[in-house]
């Protein structure tokens, strides 16, 4: 590895760019990352991205990030762009040799995926890592949840229920955005906060979504735009059965109008000998309950999840201190950098990515159809599984 402190550019400044930005400004005072520095802001409104980047820390900005990619001293591109930018970047970046973090999903559509992730194959030969940013695998109670699950504490995992509701949408005079256009969002709550989900479901159990079926909704079709009324053309909420690899069977459901909920990402884990609850508007408790023991013993208890011995836990406050939502991405560019570092691979890979863009392929596809979509899993050897 690069032994100069490596140089990182962020692409976007806004919702993401900024949850990503105060990771990349906190993870060296609470974890041993290599070390590096915050060059290059990109963002396409000179005005705007200066006085983000005089906020979130970075040392100099600019609005052509093609430039930036070509420039010697940038190691790290992390894209916080829009989804439809996605592919573009990611893969100009990879062909010049600088390591790619992308956030969630992928790419807008199944096409632009497999040609990120075959870019991101020839890049790893050459030492250049990639990952994909769903930083909730990064809360430390699921990363418990996960660590309970594969010491065989459920027992065998027969069924998961999912949903992650959000009410942001629920008002029909909410202006027009860019998220509810197809060709700059791909999808609507199901590639939003359903891949969030899914990407759960298959993390935790360590299977793999092989078939779908899928229902798609958009219940406000028009909402004011700059230049008069806009036709809305993704999917306001989204639900979808699953059936994975070690005979599990899994319901998802995910909307951007569920009025009354603001983010809760709610997952429920049922084996033979035990069962989790975690809900994200309670992001460090995890509710287990184990059934081996007594009837009488029986019901679910509440792990807080602060301890030193939790995951990630340690680099943090003394117990009872809770940590947030943002904390999720502090640990990602930890778990990033140190793969560079190591010369790992990083989990969740662009592999993992484009077996999420799969599944949500086959759920669209499901519910324009009203059919059930098998295989969906994407055929590539497995990756090394991290925390």
């Amino acid at each position: 590895m690069k032994k100069a402190p490596l140089g990182v550019a962020a692409i976007g400044y806004a919702f993401m760019g900024k949850a990503h930005s105060n990771a990349w400004r906190n993870v060296a005072n609470f974890f041993d990352v290599p070390v590096f520095e915050q060059k290059v802001l990109v963002g396409r409104d000179a005005t705007g991205v200066a006085e983000a980047a005089a906020k979130y820390g970075w040392a100099e900005t600019a609005t052509d990030w093609r430039s930036v990619i070509e420039r010697d001293d940038i190691d790290i591109i992390d894209i916080c762009a829009p989804g439809w930018m996605h592919a573009e970047i990611a893969i100009a970046a990879l062909e010049a040799g600088k390591h790619v973090l992308v956030e969630k999903p992928l790419a807008n559509t199944l096409a632009e995926a497999e040609a990120m992730t075959t870019a991101a194959a020839e890049a790893r030969k050459r030492g250049v890592q990639s990952m994909s940013g769903f930083n909730y695998r990064r809360v430390p109670a699921l990363a418990l949840a996960r660590e309970l699950i594969a010491e065989g504490r459920l027992g065998t995992i027969r069924h998961i229920r999912a949903a992650y509701l959000q009410d942001w949408l629920s008002d029909s005079e909410s202006p027009m955005t860019w998220r509810l256009r197809k060709e700059t969002a791909g999808s609507g709550a199901l590639g939003d906060i359903a891949s969030h989900a899914i990407d759960q479901i298959q993390h935790l159990t360590g299977e793999t979504v092989t078939e779908v079926t899928g229902t798609m909704r958009t219940f406000v079709t028009e909402r004011p735009g700059p230049h008069g009324t806009e036709e809305v053309t993704v999917d306001d909420a989204a639900w979808a059965t699953l059936g994975l690899t070690g005979k599990i069977s899994a319901s998802v459901e995910a909307s951007r109008v569920a009025t009354g909920q603001k983010n809760s990402l709610r997952i429920e884990i049922y084996g033979s000998t035990g069962s989790l609850t975690f809900n994200l508007e309670n992001l460090n408790e995890l509710m287990f309950l184990d059934s081996t023991v007594p009837v009488r013993e029986q019901g679910f208890r509440r792990i807080l999840v602060n301890e030193p011995d939790h995951p990630y836990m340690e680099a943090w406050w003394p117990q009872g201190h809770i940590i947030g939502w943002e904390h999720t991405f502090t640990h990602q560019i930890r778990d990033f950098l140190l793969a560079i570092r190591h010369g790992n691979d990083p989990v969740p890979s662009f592999e993992d990515g484009l077996q999420i863009q799969r599944v949500l392929a086959a759920i669209e596809e499901s519910a324009n159809n009203r059919s059930i979509i098998s295989a969906v899993a994407v055929p590539v050897p497995a990756m090394t599984v991290g925390a």
